[in-house]
Parts: C-alpha cells; structure tokens; sequence
C-alpha cells in the first residue's frame, strides 16, 4: 500500500478507526500510524480526541489502541 491508497480510503470514508485500517489494508497498526503521521504532518488528517468509551460502546472489549479515530480534512 502506499500513501495514496491511504488518502483515498480516508477521503471517502472521511471518519474511520485505525482498527478499520488495519481490517482494510491488512497492515500492521504501528505501520500505518506511520503513514497517517505523513497525512497529518501535510495538514490532512487529524487525530480525533477520545470521550468516554474509545470504541462508543461500555463492554471494554476494544483495543484502546485501535479505537484511534482519524478523520480527513477536506
């Protein structure tokens, strides 16, 4: 996968987890936190804050550290 693939994911879904990510590009998640650091230093993606429970839901399931939210910035 390179960088384009990636804004192209990003830019059509606009909200995605790095769970989604991984699921969908079958990469490993330190990889792409990599990649999404190269959008976020160009000013096009943004790492969305947490509130309350990472994942929306209460059953603590999640793993924290894929519940990172991303969104695209247009």
């Amino acid at each position: 996968m390179i960088l384009a693939d990636l804004r192209s994911y990003l830019q059509d879904k606009h909200r995605v987890t790095l769970n989604d990510l991984v699921i969908h590009f079958q990469m490993d998640a330190d990889a792409l936190r990599g990649m999404l650091a190269k959008w976020i230093s160009k000013g096009k993606v943004r790492q969305s804050p947490m509130t309350g429970a990472a994942c929306g839901t209460t059953c603590c399931k999640c793993d924290p550290s894929l519940t990172e939210i991303y969104e695209w910035i247009d």
